[in-house]
């Protein structure tokens, strides 16, 4: 518990947001990042029952049996990461807290006090009424109708379904929630969600990309991924004050977690707002822990998004990426647990610290240590370091990396805290190879970012990343390094002979290059 409070304590500066389009500047609020605090139980407008009876108060003459159970209310409680992918794979928008219940203080997460700690706690969602429940436990919390439609019309059934929709929220005692200036008519939630990064586009804010949004009133969810300038619009239309949440998985096919909860993907609240939208803008005096996941973010969007191969034409980041925020950590590591890497837990566990209990759930990929990150550009140099691992993991397989990252963690753990050792141990030259070529990329993608003269990132260990850079300045590129990185590249005579091979036109310089850095 005291590592879960010196990780989630909130911050007293908040964002700057706006409602909706207008984009007018709200109070800043300190944004949570504990558990949930629940209040009391509220009552649910959207059961079958509630609107029921508000279309009986709304048009008496007419038969309840126009309104039908459309969708339920369910809750999952799966025992193992399996069972959390399963649900997650059948394309269900679960939340870890009960939706129907006031929350007295907002934050990332909530476990239910019945469920032991370290274990997954229950799964909210809303589930079509005809869903085939997978072999999971659940249990049913409502029947409910949940409808969208058209405004009505004499080609219609003349029903005015938003005015039902009102007076079951009035019916239910929620009459306090809805909008007054969208009585007359629903919404479609949209507005921008922006990151300044004060060293680059001349300071001005620029889009949080690729992001999901999600937002709800009661057990009504619905939820979209902001474009690359930030821009959203919801789906589902809305007449009542809205929950939003940024949600860290990308339609990249990332995710960015880990806050002492089990799950994939960590959340941040934006707070309540209008049913018409939310714009927000985060720098670097807002809240830290938002401020770091947006940049993350951000960073590995723009690098999996430069791998085509019109840009960079890397080999990207294997899908389903995992990549854990350590806010009590200095060091980065890319140990693909997630993706099978099977290097000894022992070694893992010393790395990790109190932290390594958590692996055997929604097990990282990339961690970032975020300890002395103090600016846009430290995080966004560590995470391009990182996924161009990630990048050559995807070309030369397990087997490669576990050797990789199996010196890494001996190293750290034997030398107390020296990332790379001495390049004298067992797989060495998988060191060598790996280091070179993430500090590289590291240093010309931070060029190509800020400008000035190319960072000399990494050229103070053992290995020499001074080879790529050399080499890049006399017309080959990343995509030819790491073409060249294949399984059977361990150390850099094999790379130095590949790369021979690959240029027989370049091989006098190559053979210098090498000759003068090693």
């Amino acid at each position: 518990m005291v590592l879960c409070a010196m990780l989630s304590a909130c911050t007293k500066v908040g964002m700057n947001v706006g409602a909706g389009e207008a984009g007018a500047a709200a109070q800043a609020e300190p944004v949570p990042h504990g558990m949930i605090v629940l209040g009391d139980k509220l009552e649910n407008p959207y059961t079958t029952e509630n609107v029921r009876a508000a279309f009986s108060a709304v048009y008496p003459t007419k038969s309840r049996n126009e309104v039908s159970t459309t969708h339920l209310y369910v809750r999952f409680l799966p025992e193992n990461e399996q069972e959390f992918d399963l649900l997650e794979s059948s394309g269900l928008d679960l939340v870890d807290y009960p939706v129907d219940y006031e929350i007295l203080v907002d934050g990332d997460y909530y476990h239910d006090p019945s469920i032991p700690e370290g274990e997954i706690t229950w799964q909210y969602a809303v589930v079509p009424h005809d869903y085939e429940f997978p072999d999971v436990r659940y249990e049913i919390l409502d029947e409910c109708n949940i409808t969208e439609y058209d405004q009505p019309s004499r080609a219609s059934d003349g029903i005015d379904w938003e005015a039902v929709e009102r007076e079951a929220f009035r019916l239910s005692g929620n009459e306090g929630l809805l909008q007054p200036e969208t009585k007359g008519s629903r919404a479609n939630p949209s507005g921008r969600i922006t990151i300044v990064d004060d060293s680059a586009n001349g300071g001005k804010p620029f889009g949080v990309a690729g992001v999901r949004i999600r937002c709800n009133s009661f057990v009504k969810f619905s939820n979209t991924y902001t474009d690359r300038d930030g821009y959203y619009t919801i789906p589902k239309k809305f007449s009542a004050k809205l929950k939003y949440k940024l949600v860290f998985k990308n339609e990249k096919g990332f995710a960015i977690g880990f806050n002492l909860i089990l799950q994939p993907a960590s959340a941040s609240s934006l707070g309540k707002g209008p049913s018409t939208g939310l714009n927000a803008t985060i720098t670097k005096d807002s809240d830290r822990t938002l401020f770091l996941r947006s940049v993350v973010n951000n960073a590995a969007y723009d690098y999996i998004s430069r791998c085509s191969e019109d840009d960079m034409d890397l080999t990207p980041p294997p899908g389903d990426l995992r990549i854990w925020l350590m806010s009590k950590l200095d060091a980065s590591s890319a140990v693909m647990l997630h993706h099978k890497v099977g290097v000894s837990h022992s070694l893992v566990k010393d790395f990790l610290g109190v932290f390594a209990s958590l692996i055997s759930f929604f097990a990282p990929d990339v961690t970032i240590g975020t300890a002395e990150m103090d600016s846009y550009s430290d995080a966004y140099r560590a995470v391009c370091h990182e996924l161009a691992h990630c990048s050559h993991f995807a070309q030369v397989g397990k087997d490669y990396w576990n050797r990789y990252v199996e010196y890494i963690l001996r190293s750290y753990v034997n030398t107390g805290g020296m990332t790379y050792g001495d390049g004298t141990d067992q797989y060495a030259g998988y060191c060598e190879v790996g280091e070179m070529w993430a500090y590289y990329v590291e240093s010309t993608m931070y060029q190509e970012r800020y400008g000035g003269p190319l960072p000399q990132f990494g050229t103070g260990y053992w290995f020499s990343p001074q080879i790529f850079r050399y080499l890049d300045q006399r017309g080959l590129s990343r995509s030819d390094f790491l073409e060249a990185m294949q399984q059977d590249v361990t150390n850099v005579t094999v790379l130095k002979d590949r790369l021979l091979s690959m240029f027989p036109d370049k091989s006098e310089m190559i053979s210098q290059v090498f000759l003068r850095y090693r």
